[in-house]
């Protein structure tokens, strides 16, 4: 469906505001900063800040809300003959060998997440972050699977899912804040998903194997 005009101009205002709060709490720190300082800047009320972004803390993570559904996404896309947790794997190799800013491959990450470690409100908002990833892969795994609610599988393997997506997220961020090249810290995060894939069980690599087409 296009984008209506109105529905672009409320994107791109949304966009601005975020743009320029995040480039104020990268320069100043994130408790430094006001949501009204944030509205003076962007030339709008409070109370439209307020409207696209209803805690402060979502001017900075707004960019988080597609990683809720990103491992439920990649398991319900899984091929035929592929399970969920190698689809996963293939999926987060592609993002890492292309580099991409997706897993903190990029310049400036460094800095991002400087301000993170800085607001204990922001950390506390990433811990509830991966719990909704949590909650939402088991809950695909569910469905792909039709496993009874009793089915202690879904919950099991879709702890270990995200595990993998944490870990190698973790081990990014760690090098990047280190001072790490992106292109060095990708061939290294490769090196890791192979160690990760190795430490899997086999209950794990099998579950939710995508039937092949025409079976």
């Amino acid at each position: 469906m296009t984008e209506g005009l109105r529905e672009r101009k409320k994107r791109q205002t949304r966009q601005r505001i975020s743009d320029i709060a995040t480039g104020l709490f990268l320069e100043r720190g994130f408790a430094a900063v006001t949501v009204a300082e944030i509205a003076e800047v962007a030339e709008v009320s409070v109370n439209t800040v307020y409207n696209y972004f209803p805690v402060k803390e979502d001017l900075f993570l707004d960019r988080m809300e597609g990683v809720t559904h990103r491992l439920a996404r990649m398991i319900r896309g899984r091929d035929p003959g592929e399970s969920a947790a190698g689809a996963v794997l293939r999926e987060i190799r592609g993002h890492v060998t292309a580099v991409s800013p997706a897993y903190g491959l990029m310049e400036g990450f460094a800095d991002f997440m400087r301000v993170i470690d800085d607001a204990p409100t922001l950390k506390a908002r990433l811990f509830y972050l991966q719990q909704e990833v949590r909650d939402a892969t088991v809950a695909a795994l569910r469905e792909e699977t039709g496993a009874a609610p009793d089915d202690p599988m879904p919950l099991l393997v879709g702890g270990q899912i995200t595990w993998i997506q944490h870990t190698v997220i973790t081990f990014v961020t760690e090098r990047m804040v280190a001072g790490g090249r992106a292109n060095e810290v990708s061939r290294e995060a490769l090196d890791l998903l192979d160690d990760i894939e190795e430490l899997l069980s086999d209950a794990v690599l099998d579950y939710a194997v995508r039937a092949p087409a025409g079976a």
